[in-house]
């Protein structure tokens, strides 16, 4: 009995030397564990509020992590007395963005960007960009915006007004794929190819449905845009821009072979889609292409595309074509300067140089057209006039007041839900066949008066 006592005090003593020396080895300064028990190396980082975003950088600028969050509080008033649908005035959470994002290993980039608002979790940018040394190529993976169009890839806290415009729905946002940027003082070559997307429940468990049951392909897109500045240095640019994607029909979709182009008339508290093509049925393929010119000297800014869409359909049925254009103008009245963004060939932040902070004043004109006779698509058309005026506080916070008039056609009847106007016999009808008011007065039209105040942090 006394051995085996001895034995057991033996073992517990061995026991807690090795635990002993395990611990002065996890705490010795010059070597850290991660939680799987491997030795990593360590990297000191030092705190920096940039503009009031919270980041952390390595001296060597070999790794920096840092945050990039945003609220938009936006709210609307709508004049409509005359109209055949009522609006409802109201406030939301237009956006409510957190996002991670880091360097790594002085080539490598990653980012995880969520959005909150509507009181549900959305995923927007997640992805894996490698850039070489010279910076002047990179080539990236995840989910992300294709590189289509000036104005979409122009992150939301950049664009001059509150929502983009009609014309922004023909540019494809956020899919899976790879893309590869050229990046030079004059030129800019971008190429991707892209699948399904997947920032909701409902797209991601259509596209895994459609794989499981049915076997299916989840289609692909391919995506090119090409811009040359002419000019370009520290005041003024000049930016020439097309672009091109190939797409055919996604497993995301909830209609197989399916296209369906649907926007609200700039505006995120009206939750009416009076544009609407409804399923585009039997699609072989998707073809858009833009054409963009954009431009600016010190305070004065303008920038306007034109899109347009051809789907191709199967034999039997009448391939569709549709198209849409915007045209806009800033102005920044207290000495303030546009500022571009040479690598994504876009606007970014502008430089505010008055203490009492930016005055910005906007003007844009915006069409889309969803009708096409021969192909017996009638999704409606309208024209919008926005005027805008933004205060910048300072680099992180921004109001926005924004005034409208929409003008919509009388086949822009929401998929039959909406009223364009009156029959034969003075009633509403929701049928654009049996409207008889004369060309120009049939379809909603009206003023709104939208707010934003938006915080970046």
């Amino acid at each position: 009995m006394k051995i085996r006592f001895y034995t057991l005090v033996a073992a517990m003593m061995l026991f807690s030397i090795g635990s002993s020396a395990q611990k002065d080895k996890e705490t010795d300064t010059s070597v850290t564990l991660n939680q799987y028990g491997q030795k990593v190396e360590t990297v000191e980082l030092e705190p920096e509020a940039r503009n009031g975003i919270l980041s952390f950088e390595s001296k060597d600028k070999k790794f920096k992590f840092w945050f990039d969050n945003r609220v938009y509080f936006d709210g609307g008033v709508f004049f409509d007395k005359d109209n055949y649908n009522p609006i409802g005035n109201g406030v939301t959470i237009r956006r409510a963005r957190f996002a991670v994002k880091a360097n790594l290993h002085k080539n490598w980039y990653g980012e995880v960007d969520l959005d909150f608002a509507g009181a549900v979790t959305e995923l927007k940018d997640v992805y894996i960009k490698y850039t070489n040394d010279a910076k002047y190529f990179n080539i990236k993976a995840g989910q992300f915006k294709e590189g289509f169009s000036m104005e979409t890839t122009t992150t939301s806290r950049y664009v001059t007004f509150m929502e983009r415009s009609l014309a922004s729905k023909f540019s494809p946002s956020r899919h899976l794929g790879f893309q590869a940027n050229y990046m030079k003082e004059r030129f800019l070559l971008i190429g991707g190819i892209h699948f399904n997307a997947q920032g909701e429940m409902e797209e991601v468990e259509l596209g895994q449905d459609a794989n499981k049951d049915n076997g299916m392909d989840e289609g692909y897109s391919l995506t090119g845009r090409a811009v040359y500045r002419p000019i370009i240095d520290a005041e003024k640019f000049i930016h020439l821009g097309v672009g091109a994607s190939y797409r055919t029909p996604k497993t995301h979709l909830e209609v197989p072979n399916s296209y369906r182009f649907s926007t609200r008339s700039i505006s995120s508290v009206n939750r009416k889609k009076y544009l609407d093509t409804d399923d585009i049925l039997n699609v072989e393929s998707n073809t858009i292409w833009n054409i963009e010119f954009a431009g600016a000297y010190k305070n004065i800014m303008f920038q306007t595309e034109y899109l347009n869409t051809d789907v191709k359909r199967m034999e039997g049925f009448s391939d569709v074509n549709l198209n849409g254009l915007y045209v806009q103008a800033g102005y920044l009245l207290r000495g303030g300067k546009y500022n571009y963004n040479r690598n994504e060939g876009e606007f970014t932040q502008i430089s505010n140089k008055s203490d009492k902070g930016e005055l910005e004043i906007a003007f844009r004109y915006d069409f889309i057209d969803l009708n096409d006779e021969k192909a017996g698509i009638y999704g409606g058309s309208a024209d919008a006039y926005t005027l805008g005026l933004n205060y910048y506080f300072n680099t992180n916070v921004k109001m926005m007041l924004n005034y409208s008039y929409i003008n919509h056609d009388r086949y822009a009847n929401g998929k039959s839900k909406l009223f364009v106007g009156h029959d034969s016999n003075g009633e509403l009808t929701k049928d654009w066949a049996e409207v008889v008011e004369p060309s120009g007065e049939a379809g909603d039209d009206y003023g709104q008066l939208q707010m934003r105040i938006e915080i970046d942090f």
